[in-house]
């Protein structure tokens, strides 16, 4: 019942319970509360067993399907899959997660070097024949004749 409640809990409880109650009451709220967790435990059972013995086999016969669908409900496309179709065996995901590790670790690659510097932040200078603006004199001079085109006959704006 107390699972889920460490002993440093319970500690922590006894303390607060000593100092709010103090130590004249703090032995009967104890006692208290023990016979009343008792009494609520010994109702339910009383009222599964009256159930129990009221629905008779009916009762039987709902909790199938119950236990049947809390079964559906942990169920996941893995464990459906290894439930059905390979008999409940998952050494198969094993293996694939162990090869796949494997795998990542034997791929893994250094980090990449940059291959030259940067570009400066301020201005370099004359910007190359491809980057300035054709005049008419440029565009006499490199025309091929009739027929042929080259990359730069095409507008690009």
């Amino acid at each position: 019942m107390f699972d889920s409640v460490g002993w440093g809990e319970i500690f922590i409880l006894i303390v607060a319970g000593l100092v709010i109650l103090g130590p004249e009451r703090l032995p009967g709220a104890i006692s208290w509360t023990m016979q009343s967790l008792r009494k609520v435990r010994e109702y339910a059972t009383g009222a599964t067993d009256q159930l129990k013995n009221d629905f008779g086999t009916d009762f039987d016969d709902l909790r199938k399907p119950l236990a049947e669908l809390n079964e559906l409900r942990g169920m996941t496309p893995k464990s459906m899959i290894t439930k059905h179709l390979l008999d409940g065996d998952d050494s198969v995901f094993k293996t694939f997660t162990d090869a796949g590790s494997v795998l990542k670790s034997a791929t893994d690659t250094p980090p990449i070097k940059p291959v030259s510097k940067p570009m400066p932040d301020g201005p370099v200078g004359e910007p190359g024949p491809s980057l300035r603006k054709p005049s008419a004199a440029d565009s006499s001079e490199h025309r091929p004749a009739r027929g042929h085109h080259d990359v730069s006959d095409w507008d690009a704006t």
